[in-house]
């Protein structure tokens, strides 16, 4: 799998980190809401994160 330079990611959990760099392998993700009006980068979610198995 190879690092999209355009998405920078640390979440080592996700499949999709690569782990050797902080970047994600996919081709493009999803961004979405947990929050009927966001206002802050804590109410926003990746919803293409899948739990790395073994984590």
């Amino acid at each position: 799998m190879n690092k999209n330079p355009s998405i920078r990611c640390d979440i080592h959990s996700c499949q999709h980190n690569m782990n050797s760099e902080d970047y994600c392998t996919l081709e493009s993700i999803k961004v979405g809401t947990h929050e009927p009006h966001p206002k802050m980068p804590e109410c926003t979610d990746c919803q293409s994160f899948i739990m790395r198995s073994g984590s």
